[in-house]
């Protein structure tokens, strides 16, 4: 199980690169999302993999004698899912008002500056 999330955050990275080297900013933006899945995935991975096992510890137990889930990573990625939300509405508007203004959605016809002002 672990390899198979390790080859899908190696695909995650490697598509996310791809379509951020486009010169699209829709594509821009959709890398921008792949990247952040992976990296969430990542972070699981590091967390470690324990299946059926709760997060939280008995009282009782002195000593941690059976794998347990641990809880920071879980966390971290819940946090990392929020702020990616609201980082790609904020993307998802300003995409829109930019094509509103420009009439293109191409990066390269943002850095061509007007000389007729």
């Amino acid at each position: 199980m672990e390899l198979l999330l390790i080859l899908l955050v190696g695909i995650l990275y490697s598509a996310g690169i791809f379509l951020m080297l486009r010169r699209s900013m829709v594509k821009l933006l959709l890398g921008l999302l792949l990247l952040g899945n992976g990296a969430n995935i990542l972070i699981f991975l590091t967390g470690g993999l324990t299946k059926g096992k709760p997060a939280i510890i008995d009282e009782a137990e002195k000593h941690f004698t059976d794998a347990y889930a641990d809880p920071v990573p879980q966390a971290l990625i819940l946090t990392a899912i929020v702020i990616s939300f609201a980082l790609t509405a904020f993307a998802i508007i300003l995409l829109k008002k930019v094509y509103e203004t420009t009439g293109s959605d191409d990066l390269d016809s943002l850095n061509i500056q007007d000389l007729d002002i």
